[in-house]
């Protein structure tokens, strides 16, 4: 038998960044603005896509020039992290507001 049977699907970047994007629009507080999201205004997520991964860049906190954290999405579970520390970082935001 051949090794790459148990193989996941190759990643496809463009497919995956409109998955998260859907995905983002649900995080309550945030607000499609372009290729990013906003918070009550201030740009916190930036997101672009290469031939073989999504550049996705997370802000520490509001600001009007944020402070950037950059996250490298090379696969799904890459994704699914991302998506779960926005949540974790929107909830933070929201508590402190």
């Amino acid at each position: 038998m051949s090794d790459d049977f148990f193989a996941p699907p190759a990643f496809k970047p463009a497919e995956a960044l409109v998955l998260l994007q859907r995905q983002l629009r649900e995080v309550r507080g945030l607000a499609e603005r372009g290729s990013g999201y906003d918070w009550k205004g201030r740009a916190v997520i930036a997101l672009a896509a290469t031939d073989t991964t999504i550049e996705a860049k997370l802000a520490r906190r509001p600001a009007v020039t944020p402070e950037w954290t950059t996250h490298v999405l090379k696969g799904s579970p890459d994704v699914r992290k991302f998506v779960d520390a926005v949540r974790q970082q929107a909830a933070r935001w929201s508590e402190i507001e």
